[in-house]
C-alpha cells in the first residue's frame, strides 16, 4: 500500500449513520486506504461479552487494522457520555501521536456531538437518590417512572425510553439534587467543560440508503443474530449472574431477549418487538445526523464497489 503523509492537523474522519448501514466495513476500508486506525463510536461494543447483539466487527474482521474502544468495561462498569469523551479522546491522541489516522465510526450520535464540542460535567451521582428512584420502579414499574419524569422534565422524558433504566434514574436523579431539568443543567456553564477533540477537523462520512431497505437489512440482521448465537450469549450473560437491569442489558436486543428468557414474553414477539424498536432507533438516528450539516452523505453499497474508497468520499 503507498503510504500517504498528511499534514499535522489532518482532520480525524467519522463513520457515522442508522444502524444496518454498513458502517462498520466502509470505517476498515477507510483504515486500509489510508493507513488509520478505527476508534469505536458505539456505545455497546466497549462492553466485554455483549457481541452478537451489538454486531461488534469480529476478529476476521478487524483483521489488520488496529480498533480502540472495543472490550474496554465489563458490562456492570460505568460508561457516560463524560467517560467517553475522556477514553476517546485520549485513543484519538495516541493515534494521532503515531502519525495515522483516527476513523471514528459507530452510530452514537451523542457520543460523536461530545467529543466535537465538548460536554457540560453534571452533578455527580448520589447513591441514595438513585437507589430511591430505583425502589420507585421495582415498585410502580418503568412507565409510572417515566410518567413521574415527564411531569418534571418532558424534554428529558422524550429522548429517554421508559425501559432504559440508568438514564431515566439519571434525569430524575439531577432533576431531585438541582431542581432544575436535565438540558438545563448541561446548560449552565459555571459546571465546566470536558473539551474533546474540539482543535481538530472532523471529516463526516455519512452513511444512508432507502428507508425501506434499511428496515429490511434491520430485519435481516436481526434474524443474523439469532441464527448466530444471540439467545445463547445472552443466556451466558445471565448465567455469570449479570442482574438483568444493568444498563448495557437494557439496550435494543438485549432487553428483548432476556424478557424472553425470563419468561415475560414469547420468542416470537420478542423477536417482533426487536425488530420494531431496532426500526425506531433507526429512524432516531437518521433525525439525530440530518441535522447536521456538515456530514456528506453516500450509498454504502456504492461506496463498497468503488477501487479507491477515499478519493469518493475526500
Amino acid at each position: 500500500m503507498i503510504s500517504i503523509q498528511f499534514p499535522a492537523r489532518f482532520p480525524i474522519i467519522a463513520v457515522v449513520g442508522p444502524t444496518a448501514t454498513g458502517k462498520t466495513a466502509v470505517s476498515i476500508r477507510l483504515a486500509r486506504r489510508l493507513g488509520g486506525e478505527v476508534v469505536n463510536l458505539d456505545s455497546i461494543q466497549i462492553y466485554r461479552g455483549l457481541d452478537i447483539g451489538s454486531a461488534k466487527p469480529s476478529p476476521s474482521e478487524m483483521k489488520g487494522v488496529v480498533h480502540h474502544l472495543i472490550d474496554i468495561r465489563d458490562p456492570w462498569e460505568a460508561m457516560d457520555a463524560a467517560s467517553f469523551v475522556r477514553v476517546a479522546a485520549r485513543a484519538i491522541a495516541i493515534v494521532i501521536s503515531r502519525g495515522k489516522v483516527p476513523i471514528l465510526a459507530g452510530g452514537t450520535g451523542f457520543y460523536l456531538k461530545a467529543l466535537e464540542e465538548g460536554l457540560s460535567i453534571l452533578p455527580a451521582a448520589a447513591p441514595a437518590l438513585r437507589e430511591q428512584v430505583r425502589s420507585l420502579m421495582s415498585r410502580y414499574g418503568h412507565n409510572r417512572v417515566h410518567d413521574l419524569l415527564r411531569s418534571v422534565d418532558p424534554e428529558r422524558a422524550a429522548a429517554v425510553h421508559p425501559r432504559d433504566t440508568y438514564r431515566l434514574s439519571r434525569a430524575l436523579e439531577i432533576f431531585l439534587c438541582s431542581g432544575v431539568p436535565f438540558n438545563r443543567v448541561c446548560k449552565r456553564e459555571f459546571q465546566g467543560r470536558l473539551s474533546g477533540v474540539k482543535e481538530y477537523q472532523i471529516l463526516k462520512i455519512g452513511l444512508m440508503i432507502e428507508r425501506e431497505s434499511l428496515y429490511r437489512r434491520i430485519d435481516e440482521r436481526v434474524e443474523f443474530m439469532l441464527d448466530h448465537g444471540f439467545i445463547e450469549e445472552v443466556t451466558r450473560l445471565l448465567a455469570a449472574g449479570l442482574n438483568p437491569m444493568l444498563k448495557p442489558l437494557q439496550s435494543i436486543g438485549y432487553r428483548h431477549i432476556i424478557s424472553y428468557l425470563l419468561k415475560e414474553k414469547e420468542l416470537s414477539q420478542a423477536i417482533r418487538e426487536m425488530k420494531r424498536d431496532t426500526r425506531r432507533y433507526a429512524k432516531r438516528q437518521i433525525t439525530w445526523f440530518k441535522k447536521e450539516p456538515t456530514i456528506r452523505w453516500h450509498h454504502p453499497q456504492r461506496l463498497l464497489k468503488l477501487p479507491d474508497i477515499w478519493m469518493a468520499v475526500n
